[in-house]
């Protein structure tokens, strides 16, 4: 096997022929892929510092003992590129066929033949450079000879053919011929009678093996630098990455890369798996920009290190290892926000390795306690990736606490008596982390004790046929009792010997050898202690466990000021772009609000004033006025209840029962239409008391 780096067109200048298999699939790229090439040709084009852009590879292999004038070659892998790269080039063709240029740089329409499409004393089927499958076969030949396609032609061909026609007639050409030069494949050729083609085209295929995210993100970054950076870049940053990501490393670097585009673009929506490397390479072409290539290199490995102690589980920090391993086991998607807090751990000096460990622990509870209370668990990786949004440098902790408070009513987090009450009532047994449930419960203690080896065992016995000593002590309504007791928390505890207990009797669990009256277990303690085991002991249990598990999982306590705060600035960000002069005043209505104004903002030092599209909005934390324009007059909406406003003047309107206010972005009970300058201060008692109401 031979590989190395090349031009594409270099590959296919001179004699020869690329013969695609029969055992290949059909020409199959769409326009959204034509689409991205062309976009990469046209950068690479217009970009003097660009010396190539990488394509992906191509592997062949002789078809023949190659002594013919014109050698053939079987492609293994590449004929998408070869063939999508093919079309344009034709297209290239017939286009400066019908438009002639003046450009000596160009080639002309027989050069770009002669070079890349025909072999010119080529006879017969050795006539065209790349011969395709059937029906796409038939399409390229009708093409290449320069006649019209047929409607019924191959589909992808037809279509991908005339979208390069229709790009070329409104773009550079020179341009684009110059993209085309840079694009670099790599050129793997087999040798006959030694490499086996079937075994690496299979293993190429099924493994993804040059076409990986990863690999096409590598030789992007690396390929477009001379060998002395290339090399040094590889050995001080990509070379690392490899190592500590171990055998893992094709399996978890392209979820790493969508975890690192995620912190980094903030998209609003998923990124999906196959496009990781396209939305890598538009980022990387928007830091190159301002910043060096070492420098983004330099980021990628220490975010790649993040992932390898979280999601690959090999944290070694004795503060938070056994927090982040919990959490871990918990769920796999956590990895864009765990990402975000080891960034401030590792880089802001505000979040140490105590803080983290809370951080950490706080999220292991929002998300146990959510899948106890049977809340909707599908949008996980969007929910914490939104939150890992707002994590602040300045104070990474709190700003976690407040974007959980702050993540809507179904991505709460579980208060302690949602919590309780699901851990007391659910069927605890069919928990997916019933295990860990137990395990947490156990040890709630600085004295571990490892249950790796240890069962689910149900004190009550899950055989519907009980023995008579249980159905004597159940009481005749054993069999609803068991039906409603069994599952739950209170019956549940862990050992090493449940073959052993079985279905024994009550008694005989206790006190046989290795029973729960020898039990270390402190799960086990409160069982001991009972004479008999009916619904009224399972249920006390479940309620002194229930009431533990709020401790070890602990609620969400945050400080409401930096709630407020946090809201206020995001209400200053989204008022940003407006001003007084945008907001649609007229002349007359502008004389009115430039004569209140001054008046409310007089009100306190507190008062906000924030501006929106169509209206003025006045805050303390809470909204108490909105000022609405209208034709000639100006519409006040107060916060405040209508029926506890004192107004003398009666020209307050009662607005409760309104379904909605034009142009109104906030709620308010009262509405006063100020019309003339003689109606302000009436209209100021009114907006004092909602004032006064907001900040009592």
């Amino acid at each position: 096997m031979n590989a190395q780096d090349l031009p594409l067109t270099q590959l296919l200048d001179g004699a020869k022929q690329f013969i695609v298999p029969i055992f290949q699939r059909d020409y199959s790229w769409g326009t959204k892929h034509c689409q991205q090439l062309w976009k990469d040709i046209l950068r690479a084009g217009d970009d003097p510092n660009l010396r190539a852009h990488f394509l992906g590879s191509v592997v062949y292999i002789a078809a023949e003992d190659n002594q013919a004038a014109i050698p053939r070659w079987l492609v293994i892998d590449g004929q998408q590129r070869l063939t999508t790269v093919t079309l344009l080039l034709t297209a290239l063709r017939d286009h400066l066929k019908a438009a002639p240029a003046d450009d000596e740089a160009l080639p002309s329409p027989e050069e770009v033949e002669d070079r890349f499409l025909r072999n010119r004393h080529g006879k017969g089927e050795r006539k065209n450079k790349l011969m395709l499958r059937r029906a796409d076969n038939d399409a390229l030949t009708t093409l290449m000879s320069g006649q019209t396609l047929a409607g019924d032609a191959a589909e992808a061909v037809r279509e991908n053919y005339a979208f390069f026609r229709e790009r070329l007639t409104d773009t550079d050409v020179g341009q684009v011929y110059a993209g085309i030069a840079k694009l670099v494949i790599v050129d793997v050729s087999l040798t006959r009678g030694h490499d086996d083609p079937q075994m690496i085209f299979e293993s190429l295929n099924s493994t993804g093996l040059d076409l990986t995210e990863a690999d096409l993100i590598r030789n992007f970054v690396l390929m477009r630098l001379d060998d002395e950076l290339q090399t040094r870049l590889y050995e001080e940053y990509w070379r690392p990455i490899e190592v500590s990501f171990g055998n893992r490393y094709r399996s978890e670097f392209d979820k790493f890369c969508r975890d690192f585009l995620v912190i980094k673009l903030k998209p609003s929506n998923q990124l999906r798996a196959d496009a990781i490397y396209h939305h890598f390479r538009d980022y990387f072409h928007a830091e190159t920009a301002s910043r060096s290539v070492e420098d983004v290199l330099i980021e990628l490995r220490r975010f790649a290190s993040y992932y390898v102690r979280f999601s690959l589980s090999h944290e070694t920090d004795p503060v938070f290892v056994h927090a982040a391993h919990r959490l871990r086991t918990l769920v796999e998607v956590a990895s864009p926000l765990m990402l975000r807090l080891y960034d401030c751990h590792d880089r802001t000096g505000q979040f140490d390795s105590s803080a983290f460990r809370e951080a950490i622990e706080l999220l292991e509870s929002y998300v146990f306690r959510r899948s106890a209370c049977d809340m909707q668990t599908r949008s996980l990786y969007q929910i914490f990736a939104s939150i890992a949004y707002k994590v602040k440098d300045s104070e990474p902790l709190q700003s976690l606490k407040v974007a959980l408070y702050r993540s809507g009513k179904k991505r709460r987090f579980p208060s302690d008596i949602e919590f309780r009450d699901a851990l007391e009532t659910r069927d605890a047994y069919a928990m997916r982390s019933c295990a860990y449930l137990l395990d947490r419960l156990e040890n709630d203690s600085k004295e571990k004790i490892d249950t790796g080896s240890f069962t689910i065992e149900h004190v009550l016995p899950q055989n519907e046929h009980l023995s008579s000593s249980w159905r004597e002590m159940l009481g005749d309504d054993w069999k609803l009792t068991q039906e409603t007791w069994l599952h739950r928390l209170g019956n549940l505890t862990l050992t090493g010997y449940n073959s052993e207990y079985s279905d024994r009797p009550f008694p005989e669990k206790k006190t046989m050898p290795k029973g729960f009256n020898d039990s270390p277990l402190r799960l086990n303690r409160f069982i001991r202690e009972q004479d008999q085991w009916t619904s009224a002991e399972i249920e006390a249990r479940g309620k002194t466990l229930a009431k533990q598990a709020v401790s070890v999982w602990p609620g969400l306590v945050v400080d409401m000021n930096a709630v407020r705060q946090t809201e206020m600035e995001e209400r200053r960000a989204a008022a940003a772009p407006y001003s007084i002069d945008t907001v649609g005043f007229d002349p007359e209505s502008r004389v009115l609000f430039e004569d209140i104004r001054p008046r409310i903002l007089a009100l306190g030092e507190d008062v906000i004033e924030l501006c929106g599209a169509k209206s003025v909005v006045y805050r303390v934390y809470d909204h108490f006025l909105e000022v609405l324009p209208r034709a000639k007059y100006i519409l006040l909406l107060a916060n405040i209840n209508f029926d506890e406003t004192d107004d003398p003047s009666g020209l307050a309107r009662d607005a409760s029962d309104f379904a909605f206010i034009t142009n109104a972005s906030e709620s308010g009970d009262v509405t006063f239409s100020l019309k003339d300058a003689s109606q302000v201060q009436v209209a100021m008692h009114i907006i004092q008391q909602a004032y006064e109401r907001v900040t009592e």
